[in-house]
């Protein structure tokens, strides 16, 4: 709808300013066309112009489809014969403007700016259609590009940046700020700016037509808000409704004024210095606050009370804080505290704003002084002392005394300092002071000694020597785990929770690592969860453990600490596979007694007992036959004595092997007593023993016939002789299975007589 408008206005418009100023310039009017340049006698002859036609007016921004109508042009030689052709040149004249060279209709094919082109000059020309003859002069007429509102305000300065003095009054000016306006300032109210604010209030206003910006509030405080941001709004068409419109931030900072006093934080200060602070240095540092800034918050101090003078105050320019400083030598024995009263003053006083208060505040200050271990001080500085050149060696010549200044009155030794007496002439008594001679003196040689006497405090000094640890232990477990593992144990369950310690003790505590070797990480049984709480989980990694299998893991565990380089350690966890109830309560662990399959009948039962039954009958028979048999108790001399009893296979001492015989048990008392009998017949046999390449050195029984019953020897082997009857039974040797059927068959039974040897195998 609003386009119509537009294109029907252009077309009325220029219609009816052409009837108008038709009219005008026939009458001779101003605004009449511009002909080319004539003679005075050829204007005084012509009496109205042949041109009927004025200015034009074009609407800028169309957009129609078809080109807009301009205006008409129409010369008085046109009779309408055709005869007759319009020509338009000068701006736009082909890229802009068309003219009908019949009709003289003027129409603009592009759309138009007024912002880029207020108006085009263009020449007319009415000229014969054949020969190209003018028929009229050239004129010269405007097009003028009529503004419409298609252009908001625009504030050119982009963001505004201003200030203000804090507790300033009602409608202080601020800021200007100014929107400019692209459209006809001349023609209707396009281009008619209008402010307004419509983020800021209720602390500032904007005057409409000025843009002049004001406080909109009284004494506003930086103290309590230091920025403000405003959004100000031009619009065009005097704000009336459908113009358009701009918007700018304006940012608004409260500058500082002196409307606040100092004030301390505290009302007492306390402050420790040692009596030996030197002069001239700090003892303490106070400050006190204010909630200006620059200049405003500058500060004086000064001393009210200070006694004796000892300190003096001075402000530090960077801080603003009062800096205390020692005036006096400190003596903690004279006065150990003082008491000094301080006064803070803005230094910039704003008479405008005296009516608040006053500008000022005070503190107390108590510094206490601290006793230090002072040394000894002489009673004189400087001692003069005299003696004699013959006076005997430990002569007393004089006495020097000093004390301990400190509260404590330490007890004093006293010393010659050696480098003033090299070769030693004199001494002195460490506690007393007193100096006698230690050599014979020569005033010849040397007619005066200065000595330096040292003074020192005899106190006692206590020195506690900690051993720093370092990480030289590895974490072991932390007692000695019992795991038992339920043989229905679930998988994933955890059957045992691990902990470690450690002898060393880091500052930050332990930290425990714990994992699984990687020799025995793949393991199907087992895994291990590090719990990051220097404790570890074992966890089943299946199910359905079998005592008869395996009853008993042994289980690696590898533990870690956090130290610097950390120390490690292998631990075996035993795990025990037990039967539990249903309740996870192990009943028994460990081997389980083997069971007959239950399916076993009553008639293999008989038969295996049978078996049994005879099999101890026959052990009985042959050992009743074997303690039948009798041996002859005196060996002959063709025979050889060496009746091997049992072959180990293990190689002997040899002729080292002192153990074998015991020739003094083997010596018979009695046979040594008798003459007749040869003494040397155990000499003879042990001889024959070694020489003999077919004798082993094996664990033999060997009979002496000459032994007698009085034998201090007794027996020499652990095994009985089989020429006596023993009463040892071994008939359970039988029942221990094929591992021990040979020895069975040793001790069990008696074949018959052999050659004069009984060998067992």
């Amino acid at each position: 709808r609003g386009q119509n408008w537009r294109t029907l206005l252009a077309l009325l418009l220029p219609l009816w300013e052409l009837g108008c100023w038709g009219l005008i310039s026939a009458s001779g009017g101003q605004n009449q066309a511009q002909h080319t340049t004539v003679g005075p006698w050829e204007m005084l002859r012509r009496h109205k112009r042949s041109w009927v036609w004025n200015q034009f007016f074009v609407l800028e921004e169309y957009t129609g489809e078809e080109p807009l109508y301009v205006g008409k042009l129409h010369s008085d030689m046109d009779k309408g014969d055709g005869k007759v052709k319009y020509v338009l040149s000068g701006e736009g004249s082909t890229s802009i403007f068309t003219i009908d060279e019949n009709t003289g209709d003027i129409h603009a094919t592009k759309r138009l700016d007024r912002e880029e082109q207020a108006y085009y000059t263009l020449q007319a020309q009415a000229v014969d259609r054949i020969t190209n003859i003018p028929v009229e002069p050239r004129s010269e007429f405007l097009v003028k590009v009529q503004d419409i509102n298609d252009n908001e305000p625009k504030f050119m300065d982009g963001h505004y940046m201003a200030g203000v003095p804090e507790m300033s009054a009602l409608g202080t000016m601020v800021v200007q700020v100014a929107a400019t306006d692209a459209d006809d300032p001349t023609y209707g109210n396009s281009a008619r700016v209008v402010y307004s604010i419509i983020s800021g209030q209720p602390y500032f206003s904007v005057e409409p037509k000025t843009g002049i910006i004001r406080t909109a509030l009284p004494n506003m405080d930086r103290e309590v808000k230091d920025q403000y941001v405003l959004v100000i709004q031009a619009k065009d068409m005097v704000g009336q409704m459908g113009g358009l419109s701009g918007t700018t931030s304006v940012t608004i900072t409260l500058t500082d004024v002196n409307d606040n006093p100092p004030h301390f934080s505290r009302k007492n200060y306390q402050y420790t210095v040692l009596e030996s602070l030197p002069v001239a240095s700090v003892v303490a540092r106070v400050k006190a606050v204010d909630a200006d800034i620059g200049p405003n918050a500058e500060m004086e101090y000064r001393i009210m009370e200070d006694g004796p003078g000892l300190f003096n105050i001075t402000t530090d320019e960077d801080t603003q804080e009062g800096v205390i400083i020692l005036q006096k030598p400190l003596d903690f024995e004279t006065k150990n505290s003082f008491n000094v009263r301080i006064e803070a003053t803005n230094r910039n006083i704003d008479s405008a704003f005296v009516h608040l208060g006053s500008f000022s505040d005070t503190t107390s200050v108590k510094v206490t002084v601290e006793d230090v271990n002072e040394s000894p001080v002489f009673s004189t500085q400087l001692s003069r002392m005299v003696v004699s050149e013959d006076a005997r060696v430990g002569t007393s010549i004089g006495r020097v005394s000093a004390h301990d200044p400190d509260s404590s009155n330490s007890a004093i030794r006293y010393s010659i300092d050696r480098n003033t007496d090299l070769e030693r002439f004199f001494i002195v008594d460490a506690l007393s002071g007193v100096i006698s001679t230690a050599k014979p003196l020569d005033r010849e040689v040397n007619s005066v000694h200065n000595l330096t006497i040292l003074a020192m405090e005899s106190r006692k000094s206590f020195v506690a020597i900690t051993v720093l640890d370092i990480n030289d232990n590895a974490p072991v477990f932390a007692i000695e785990y019992e795991t038992l593992l339920c043989e229905n144990a679930a998988p994933g369950q955890v059957i045992q929770t691990i902990s470690a310690v450690d002898k060393d003790e880091p500052p930050s505590g332990h930290r425990f690592y714990f994992a699984l070797p990687a020799s025995v990480a793949s393991n199907t049984n087992f895994t291990l969860r590090d719990n990051k709480d220097n404790t570890a989980s074992i966890v089943t990694k299946h199910g359905g453990f079998r005592r008869q299998e395996q009853m008993l893991y042994r289980l690696p565990v590898l533990i870690v600490d956090s130290g610097s380089p950390a120390l490690s350690s292998t631990n075996t966890l035993s795990v025990n596979v037990c039967d539990c109830d249903s309740d996870g309560v192990a009943q028994s662990c460990g081997a389980m007694p083997y069971t007959l399959p239950a399916g076993l009948s009553t008639g293999a039962l008989v038969a295996i007992l049978g078996c049994i039954i005879t099999l101890l009958v026959m052990v009985l028979l042959i050992v009743s036959m074997r303690r039948k048999k009798k041996e002859p108790l005196i060996l002959e001399d063709a025979r050889d004595v060496r009746e091997n009893i049992v072959r180990y296979d293990d190689e002997g001492g040899g002729e080292e092997d002192t153990e074998a015989f015991d020739m003094v048990a083997l010596r018979n008392l009695n046979v040594i007593r008798d003459p007749k009998v040869r003494r040397d017949f155990i000499w003879d046999r042990l001889k024959d023993a070694d020489v003999e390449p077919s004798a082993p050195p094996y664990d033999s029984l060997q009979t002496y016939a000459f032994e007698g019953s009085g034998s201090v020897a007794e027996s020499l082997s652990s095994l009985e002789s089989l020429s006596t009857d023993s009463e040892q039974n071994y008939d359970y040797l039988s029942t221990w299975g094929p591992r021990f059927k040979k020895l069975a068959d040793l001790y069990g039974n008696n074949d018959g007589k052999s050659n004069g040897n009984s060998v067992l195998s």
